[in-house]
Formats: C-alpha cells, structure tokens, sequence
C-alpha cells in the first residue's frame, strides 16, 4: 500500500481550519478562511464513499474511499483499485484526537495581536472552481510566502465543504501530483470489496511506544523552515523526528555507520515527496541521514546540513 498517499488522504480530508484574522493578514482573503472551516466541518461529520484518482507524473493509481463519522470518532477505508488489491483501514480515530498540525492551524485563536498564525507562511485566495465528480466547487489556492514549501490547489464542494480536488504545486507553477474525486456518494458506504490481498489497520501512533531504536548520541536539527515544529515531544537521542507546518509534513532519520562513506547524496522524488539520503559526520561519527517528507529538495538540504551531535 502507498503509505504516502494515505497520509496525504488522510491529511487533507481532517485539516481543520484556519482561525487567523483578516486585519492582521491583510492579503488573505476571509471568505478562504470560512471555507477552510467548511472543509474541516464536513470531514468530521459527513459520511461519504467514492473513487478517487491519485496521479504523480505518468503513475495514476486509482482508490476507492469510504469515510464514516460518529459519536466514536471518525472511520476512513482505503482500497485500491488498481495493481495489487491492498487496504488500509483507519478505525474510530477520536474526534477530541488534536494532532500538531491541527493546532498549528488553529493558531491563530489564541495568538496576540500581530500575529497571524500559519497564514504568515501561506497565502490564502479563494477562486472559480470546476465542476468534479459531477459536483460544483469552489477553488483555494494555498501560496507558499517563501521556497521551503510547496503550495496547493484545493477544490471543497460547493455545497457541503468537502475537499474534492488537491493539487500539489511546484517551483514554476509545476504540478507535482493531483487527487481528485472521480465518483462521490453522499451516506452510508457500500460492504468492503473481499478480493483484496493486503490489509493494514492504520495504528494511531502512541508516545509510549518508541518505534525506532534510539541512536547512542544526542543530537540536534539547528535549523527548520519557519513555522516548522515538532510533531511530538521526543528525546535527543531519538533515530527519527518529524516536523509539520500544519500543511506540510516531513521526517529526519538518523543511524551511526561503522565507517564513513564517500561524500555524496542521493535524492529520488515522487510527485510531491521527496527522498533525500546523505552521509555525513556527527561531530566525530560517521552517520546516514534521510530525510523524507513534502518539501523540496534544497529545503531538505538545508535542515540536514543544520544536524548537529549534542555532545
């Protein structure tokens, strides 16, 4: 199954809102922010089933979606269509759940005056949409104010909210990668399809449990894009961190190496993911970084020549 798809399905299905207020950010439109709520209304109360389409480049995979909300949470199934049968089942995900992107889009509630929240690194313009899954929309562009991020094109149904259509947009305009609704269904979902080969029950992750061993030395990122934070409290010496935007998400995995290796990177990207490995020295230890996650590959650069050993 394409882990990275479903933490993009199922990200942008649960972003909440933005609370951040127009005086403070003049050029973000206040109407966008009122849909952003919408969206984020819809997907906690709405149940609704359909296909969608998920193309990065010249791959299209194809899905069939299901979403069930009630008063023990939220429920999203996931089974595709197309080359091997697999399926990922998210079960009862509570609803008073608040992971750190959702507060970091919530901001902008309690921030002083001054402040904007997640709206001082996007800008926010509401547009004409088009007409998807035989539904009207109404179009969000999300504009990333700097080069560390990528920015977005949402599509939320005229009438319930609902995001229909989210494209990933690039340096130049360049479309990295697209999901779009090809068929959507309003109420209950149909019975689980039964020809499929591979089931994965999406855990929630928990803080007692460590799920990489840690490293045997402390260490540190010195610098992350602005507005980046922690996702979860962690220790210093653990071998994995990841860091959101409210949007954007993106991990650091670190390893000690028995011996160095020759200088060098690798970098795979697809659509709006990006793979970036280097070998480089902690203080005196020979270590492998990789970073993996939704921003470009010079911001992955950056906050990997920041990794500093803490003692």
């Amino acid at each position: 199954m394409n882990m990275p798809l479903v933490a993009l399905l199922v990200g942008l299905l649960l972003a909440p809102v933005v609370h951040a207020q127009a005086d403070v950010c003049g050029d973000t439109d206040p109407q966008a922010i009122d849909w952003l709520k919408k969206m984020s209304q819809s997907a906690h109360t709405s149940a609704y089933h359909g296909v969608v389409t998920f193309q990065r480049g010249d791959d299209l995979e194809v899905m069939q979606v299901s979403h069930v909300a009630d008063d023990r949470g939220t429920t999203e199934t996931f089974t595709r269509l197309t080359g091997q049968g697999a399926q990922v089942l998210r079960e009862q995900h509570a609803s008073e759940c608040v992971h750190p992107g959702q507060q970091l889009l919530e901001m902008g509630n309690d921030l002083a005056a001054g402040e904007c929240g997640i709206a001082r690194y996007y800008r926010f313009e509401l547009g004409q949409g088009e007409r998807i899954a035989d539904r009207e929309s109404v179009r969000l562009n999300v504009m990333p104010r700097d080069v560390y991020r990528y920015g977005y094109i949402l599509q939320l149904d005229r009438e319930t909210g609902l995001l229909l259509q989210a494209t990933t947009m690039g340096r130049g305009n360049t479309k990295l990668e697209r999901f779009a609704y090809a068929d959507l269904t309003y109420g209950p979902a149909p019975q689980p399809r039964e020809n499929v080969t591979v089931v994965h029950e999406a855990e929630h992750p928990s803080q007692d449990i460590q799920a990489l061993p840690a490293v045997t030395f402390d260490w540190t990122v010195a610098w992350l894009p602005p507005g980046f934070t922690a996702t979860q409290p962690t220790s210093s010496s653990d071998g994995q961190r990841s860091f959101t935007d409210g949007l954007a998400v993106f991990s650091v995995f670190i390893e000690p190496l028995d011996v160095a290796m020759t200088p060098g990177e690798g970098v795979v990207r697809w659509g709006s993911t990006t793979s970036y490995t280097r070998g480089m020295r902690a203080g005196e230890l020979p270590v492998l970084v990789t970073i993996i996650g939704e921003v470009p590959v010079n911001t992955a650069r950056m906050v990997t020549d920041s990794i500093r050993r803490a003692n």
